[in-house]
């Protein structure tokens, strides 16, 4: 996994969902101010849910801080818009079937799930600025409380 202060490719293209806008962008587009992207394995999951539910409700404080909040997984923006309106999604949502954003923090590991193999990106957070350097990482999220976490992490930045 990419190291605090390491610097991640950018240039890598990613489909994305923000409102009732579907586009296909270069990640550091987003990059626009010191962004937050916290990955999440699945649309309609209850850990998943439980992940989004608390940024949802938090959405509003990560702005007014003045961050970017990006929430991505392999769902396709289609799957991402229904979501969006049913969990009241402000932010954008990120479609990486690919799992290009896993292979530039190097966070694909292989998983196992009812004795099958298979690989993936890590359920984990980023504090990313707008020169794509890696300012924070919550390695495990806290599905229940992700919005407190990621705030105690921006405020051990200050």
């Amino acid at each position: 996994m990419i190291t605090t202060g390491k610097k991640l490719k950018t240039g890598f293209r990613l489909k994305i969902v923000q409102g009732d806008e579907e586009k296909e962008i270069k990640f550091k587009e987003l990059l626009k101010r010191p962004t937050i992207v916290s990955v999440y394995l699945r649309n309609n999951t209850p850990g998943c849910d439980r992940q989004n539910d608390s940024l949802v409700a938090h959405a509003d404080e990560f702005d007014e801080l003045g961050y970017n909040l990006v929430a991505l997984s392999r769902d396709t923006c289609g799957s991402h818009r229904k979501y969006a309106v049913k969990k009241g999604v402000s932010y954008t949502l990120a479609s990486d079937p690919d799992d290009l954003f896993a292979q530039a923090t190097d966070s694909v590991i292989e998983k196992s799930m009812y004795g099958r193999k298979f690989t993936g990106p890590v359920r984990a957070a980023y504090v990313i600025d707008t020169e794509g350097k890696v300012l924070a990482i919550a390695e495990k999220v806290d599905t229940k409380d992700h919005a407190g976490q990621l705030k105690q992490l921006l405020a051990e930045l200050t």
